[in-house]
């Protein structure tokens, strides 16, 4: 007999146990009997149930975040370029009913919602040119693509708080050849620049040389003045000494010139005796 009530009284405390639940303030939950939703419950607190008859089932009152590795997708934009956009939704489950019998969790709703999530991408980045997309559109885009998803959303049971692009990369053959481009672009400023550095040097130094052929001559120029001034000054000085005395003048003369011709004691000439280069010599003999 004791026997008897100790299982009795397991089988009613686990039955007790069964018959409550309790929801936290970030959940709600439905209650299903039989396949059927007999009740929601989105309020958090101690609620109860007939055991082994009602299955309960939670779901998160916070906002989802949804979005994977695999929801890259190739987008072609108007101006026929390929981009690789990834996307990321973040909802709230509003009505847990719907939610649960269309898509029943979050795997279900990824797999509903993300193929509108990229029909809406698809549609309305194809509006715009790529340069646009990176640009002032980027936001209008979004704002599309928001509402269109936030419409089709409220027959899961969800509210879409926010469609973001998280990324937009070339693919990776285009980037290869982008970038291609950008360094033959780059490679050929750099050569356009060496080229007018080259000009520029050129022009430099062709006018320092004409500057120094310019300072050069007029030096000379300058300089050839001065000296057939000085020669001319030179030689009115020697004409006004010439004429102050000029037989001393001559001797003067024909004194240097004997100084110069007779310098070496081997110095021979020939002359006659009459010549003029002897005239001081002949007038002594007189």
């Amino acid at each position: 007999m004791r026997y008897v009530i100790k299982i009795v009284g397991v089988i009613l405390c686990i039955l007790l146990y069964d018959s409550m639940f309790i929801v936290y303030e970030t959940n709600q939950a439905i209650v299903i009997q039989l396949g059927k939703v007999i009740r929601e419950v989105k309020e958090g607190g101690l609620y109860f149930k007939l055991p082994l008859i009602h299955r309960v089932v939670f779901f998160d009152k916070r906002v989802l975040h949804l979005g994977r590795d695999d929801t890259q997708r190739e987008v072609i934009t108007a101006d026929q370029k390929r981009i690789i956009v990834d996307a990321y939704i973040k909802c709230k489950i509003v009505e847990p009913v719907v939610f649960y019998q269309t898509v029943q969790n979050e795997n279900g709703l990824h797999r509903r919602v993300y193929p509108i999530v990229e029909s809406h991408i698809r549609e309305n980045i194809g509006r715009f040119s790529l340069i646009s997309l990176l640009n002032e559109k980027r936001s209008e885009v979004m704002k599309l693509i928001q509402n269109g998803v936030y419409s089709e959303a409220k027959k899961f049971g969800v509210e879409v708080m926010d469609v973001r692009i998280k990324r937009a990369d070339l693919p990776e053959e285009n980037s290869a050849a982008i970038f291609r481009r950008m360094q033959t672009e780059r490679e050929k400023e750099a050569k356009e620049i060496r080229a007018e550095g080259e000009q520029a040097g050129q022009e430099i130094r062709a006018k320092a040389d004409k500057l120094k052929r310019d300072l050069i001559s007029n030096a000379l120029k300058e300089s050839h003045e001065i000296r057939g001034a000085g020669y001319a000054e030179a030689t009115r000085i020697y004409n006004n000494a010439f004429k102050v005395d000029e037989e001393f003048f001559n001797f003067y003369r024909s004194i240097r010139a004997y100084s110069k011709s007779f310098a070496k004691g081997n110095t021979k000439f020939v002359l006659s005796p009459n010549n003029r280069f002897l005239d001081i010599f002949n007038k002594g003999w007189k």
